[in-house]
């Protein structure tokens, strides 16, 4: 008798058990909840593309991203590249650039991307010439007036001497036509420098829509979950 009770308790104890409760449930109870990854249509929540601007700009209005940073070194490091030339009675080499002043930037108007510029630059330059029998050192900038993007056909170069002393008009407007040969090299380090510049667009539009998925997708799983998720 007295184990016969023992034995009731004990079942019921196990009947009123979790993990007993657990073990039988049937196959017609919920399964549990499973995180899943939300692709870039269904994050957004209405199964059109995504916006091409930040989190905050999900109606892709007018939103700027400055790129002066990189712009600005980068076009210091093409045209520091440039070779020198050598001329009929001279040669000359650009030393660096002495002054780079504009923006660059990433625009996204109405849901669309498009990158733009405007800069006016300055290169140093230093070069040797023969004139009048004498070898004679010539410094000086090379001034190139400001520019924007598309506009490189059109692009001027205008020079101006450190010290002209010595040199006749002849001789000047010599040097200046031979040092305006760097204006096609200058051009091609410059188209470079916009194709980079678009190819950069397009990575910034991707990190961007990666990034843009990560956080809705966080935001929903975070809110159902009690700690991290396993993958992003």
């Amino acid at each position: 008798m007295e184990e016969t009770a023992t034995a009731t308790a004990a079942a019921a104890e196990k009947a009123s058990s979790y993990r007993y409760w657990v073990r039988e449930a049937t196959g017609d109870a919920a399964p549990l909840p499973v995180p899943r990854k939300l692709d870039a249509s269904a994050a957004n929540g209405n199964g059109n593309p995504p916006p091409l601007g930040s989190v905050w700009n999900q109606a892709g209005t007018w939103e700027e991203k400055n790129l002066n940073s990189w712009a600005n070194s980068r076009i210091k490091e093409l045209l520091g590249s440039l070779d020198s030339l050598e001329f009929p009675t001279g040669k000359a080499s650009l030393d660096g650039v002495s002054k780079c002043n504009g923006d660059a930037f990433l625009v996204t108007v109405r849901n669309k991307k498009r990158v733009g510029y405007n800069y006016e630059l300055s290169l140093k330059f230093k070069g040797e010439w023969l004139i009048k029998e004498e070898k004679m050192k010539v410094k000086g900038h090379l001034e190139i007036p400001e520019f924007s993007f598309g506009e490189l056909e059109d692009l001027e170069v205008e020079v101006r001497f450190s010290d002209d002393k010595g040199l006749a008009s002849d001789d000047k407007r010599l040097i200046c036509k031979d040092l305006k040969s760097f204006l096609s090299p200058i051009r091609e380090k410059l188209r470079a420098f916009e194709e980079e510049l678009k190819d950069r667009s397009l990575k910034v539009h991707i990190f961007g829509d990666i990034c843009n998925c990560v956080c809705m997708w966080s935001c929903e799983h975070f809110c159902c979950r009690s700690g991290p998720p396993d993958e992003i």
